[in-house]
C-alpha cells in the first residue's frame, strides 16, 4: 500500500506492484483483497487526485455526513465511535503531574506505532519509521511529570481495538491548548471514507480566516488515526502534509475508502 501511495501519480501495473514485494501477481492480487476488500487496481483508482477532489466535493456540510453516516446501513464500514476528554488547565500546565501513563509499540496495517494510554484515555498514538527513540523522547517532554512506564500488555487491547475490523468504543485523553482541542474535536466528525478541506474545518470551528493556525493545530494532534487528520487535505485536492509521512495518509485515506462501500 506504501508503495502504491508513493507512485500513484504513474499509475503502476499490477505486475510492478507485486514484484516490489517480492509476489506472484496472482499471490499478491489474493493477499491484498482478502485484506483490503478490494483490488490494487481499485485502491490505486481511489487514491488518485482527480478521485479526491470529488470526494470533497460531496463533503460540503461536515455535520450533515456526521448525522447521516449510519453504521447499520453501511455494512463493511470500518469505523471508530471515539469520545473526548481533555487535561484540566492545571494539568496541562503541569506537564501531566499526577497521571500515569503506560506505553508500548505495536505492529497495526500502517506500521509500527506507539501507543500511550491513562485510566482516562489513549493520550497517543504516534506512527514510527526510524525515529523510535525521537518519538518516544518527544512524548515524554509532553507528559514531562507524569509517571510514565512502559507495559505493552497493557496497551496491547487498544491497538486490537484501534486496528481490528470492527465498531470499537473508545476514549481519547486530548492535551492541547483551547483552538487546537477544538480544531481535533472538529476532525472526528468527519465520517471514515469521507474528505474535508482545511477551510471547511476552518469555518465550523467559526474560525474562517484562520486556516493557517487550524493546519498548524491538525499538524499537532499526537493521536494519529483516531484522530483523523488523515482525513483533512486541500481545497483543490492537493494531498497536503502529513505529520507521519504522505504515503502513510494515502494509505489510509483508500483502506477507509474501501471499507465504508
Amino acid at each position: 500500500m506504501e508503495y502504491i501511495a508513493a507512485n500513484f501519480s504513474r499509475q503502476p501495473g499490477l505486475d510492478e506492484i507485486a514484484g516490489h514485494v517480492n509476489l506472484s501477481e496472482f499471490h499478491f492480487q489474493r493477499i491484498f483483497k482478502q485484506w483490503a476488500g478490494i483490488s490494487p487496481k481499485k485502491f490505486l483508482q481511489y487514491i488518485t487526485l482527480n478521485e479526491l477532489k470529488k470526494s470533497i466535493g460531496h463533503s460540503s456540510n461536515i455535520e450533515e455526513l456526521a448525522g447521516t453516516a449510519g453504521l447499520s446501513s453501511q455494512s463493511r464500514v470500518y469505523d471508530l465511535f471515539v469520545t473526548v476528554e481533555s487535561v484540566t488547565p492545571q494539568e496541562y500546565k503541569s506537564g501531566g503531574k499526577g497521571i500515569e501513563i503506560h506505553y508500548g509499540f505495536h505492529n497495526t496495517p500502517f506500521g509500527l506505532c506507539l501507543i500511550a494510554v491513562t485510566g482516562r484515555g489513549i493520550c497517543a498514538l504516534e506512527f514510527i519509521d526510524d525515529n523510535q527513540n525521537l518519538v518516544l523522547r518527544q512524548f515524554r517532554q509532553k507528559w514531562v511529570n507524569a509517571l510514565i512506564k512502559e507495559d505493552p500488555l497493557v496497551t496491547l487491547p487498544f491497538a486490537g481495538a484501534i486496528f481490528s475490523n470492527g465498531n470499537q468504543p473508545l476514549k481519547v485523553l486530548l492535551s492541547g491548548t483551547k483552538f487546537q482541542i477544538k480544531v481535533w474535536e472538529a476532525l472526528l466528525k468527519i465520517p471514515s471514507g469521507q474528505l474535508t478541506t482545511y477551510s471547511r474545518i476552518a469555518v465550523l470551528i467559526g474560525h474562517e480566516n484562520a486556516m493557517r493556525a487550524v493546519g498548524s493545530a491538525i499538524g499537532s494532534n499526537s493521536i494519529a488515526y483516531l484522530i483523523p487528520c488523515h482525513r483533512v487535505i486541500r481545497s483543490l485536492g492537493g494531498l497536503g502534509g502529513y505529520k507521519w509521512g504522505v504515503g502513510r495518509k494515502l494509505s489510509m485515506i483508500g483502506f477507509e475508502r474501501a471499507l465504508s462501500l
